[in-house]
């Protein structure tokens, strides 16, 4: 079981504040930061190059503790500053043109959506956005169609959780289907990574994307992707850069095998080791007993908010994360976020903006998501529930 009163006593974050905002920005741990700042300090006496050398060991355990969470290989792993970023640097190396398919859920994230729109409107890539099935998850069936019919080079950029609900899709079986079809499964994984119990094996997806920040409780700033051995074979270099490439001759270089080519030379050491920190907790926590948690405090979450007069939970059926989201009466979702924070209860409002292929088809203006953590109690779902009720009864006034 998770010690909560052992995670709240590392995580200072935790005392004064009712913080259910680590699908935003989990609350890093004490040891995270000293890290990090003391690593700022050996910055400061020797300079970064040489305080970095000073710390390559270290910087070498980020890959292996990712891959650890993973159930990757060292080599698959590279750092990046973000999700976005390594998304974006992924479907670079991909090439993809005109002819070429993508295939995304109704889940996906707006900086996703963006790029595939991108790519659809410059590129001349085909994009097929498919639709839900009454769970709240993407139907298979329109899957396997889409992928019969789809042309040329076919990429499905699947979401584990996204940001405007607690929806858990079927990974397992999205890269099944996708393996019949010789297509490539790229997962979002920001929401799902610390949070769940990820097996890219298991899983069978080519790639994966996560961010730092969220629920592995790492620095902002940090990022990383797991990149299946083989995957860029032959693809070449997109960007190449000196952290992964040699330059052999006048006109010729070689690169990495690994995930590594993706990078760029760059970075905040302090953060990346930050991050291996944060790692490492994650996985002496155990992942199976941090998904646990918080699924079940998720379920708490839920029945408490479903009880109170003038809210609507608006998760789907699939929802069996930790990520919960709601309305209060006509309230804008901006509005009771500010409320909970007026009583210390920390929350966001995500607008349609962030996800018009599931709340702006859903005609959802904007809604109220809480993730709690492990660092989270009682106290703390109670202090929501009862300032959420509050709210509801009120209409909203202060």
């Amino acid at each position: 079981m998770v010690d909560v009163a052992a995670e709240r006593e590392r995580t200072a974050g935790s005392v004064g504040r009712h913080y259910f905002n680590a699908a935003g920005a989990g609350l890093m741990s004490d040891s995270v930061v000293e890290t990090m700042v003391d690593h700022l300090r050996l910055e400061q006496r020797l300079g970064g190059y040489e305080a970095a050398n000073h710390r390559a060991d270290d910087l070498a355990t980020v890959y292996s503790a990712a891959a650890t969470l993973l159930g990757a290989a060292a080599h698959e792993i590279a750092c990046f500053d973000s999700a976005t970023t390594a998304l974006r640097a992924i479907f670079d190396a991909l090439r993809l043109g005109e002819g070429d398919t993508v295939i995304a859920p109704r889940s996906s994230y707006v900086s996703q959506a963006l790029r595939l729109l991108t790519l659809k409107r410059y590129s001349g890539v085909h994009l097929e956005v498919i639709p839900t099935d009454a769970t709240g998850a993407m139907d298979l069936q329109a899957l396997d169609y889409a992928l019969a019919t789809a042309s040329g080079r076919v990429v499905i950029s699947a979401v584990h959780i996204p940001t405007s609900s607690g929806l858990v899709e079927p990974i397992a079986e999205i890269s099944a289907l996708g393996r019949r079809f010789g297509a490539i499964t790229v997962l979002d994984a920001t929401q799902s990574v610390g949070h769940l119990d990820i097996d890219v094996r298991a899983l069978d997806i080519d790639a994966l994307v996560s961010t730092g920040r969220k629920y592995l409780r790492g620095p902002r700033g940090t990022g990383l992707a797991y990149v299946r051995t083989g995957m860029l074979d032959g693809l070449g270099g997109w960007a190449p850069d000196v952290r992964g490439s040699v330059w052999t001759s006048a006109e010729e270089w070689t690169m990495e095998a690994g995930a590594r080519q993706l990078e760029t030379w760059e970075s905040s050491v302090a953060a990346r080791l930050g991050l291996g920190v944060a790692l490492n907790e994650a996985i002496s926590r155990g992942q199976t007993v941090t998904e646990s948690y918080l699924v079940n405090f998720g379920v708490r979450l839920r029945e408490g908010l479903a009880a109170i007069d003038g809210v609507e939970v608006t998760d789907p059926p699939a929802s069996l994360s930790g990520l919960v989201t709601f309305t209060v009466n006509d309230i804008a979702g901006k509005q009771v976020s500010a409320l909970l924070r007026e009583a210390r209860i920390d929350s966001i409002a995500v607008p349609a903006s962030h996800a018009q292929w599931d709340l702006g088809a859903r005609g959802i203006p904007s809604i109220v998501r809480v993730s709690p953590h492990v660092y989270n109690n009682e106290d703390d779902a109670v202090a929501l529930l009862d300032r959420v009720t509050d709210i509801a009864q009120s209409g909203g006034a202060r």
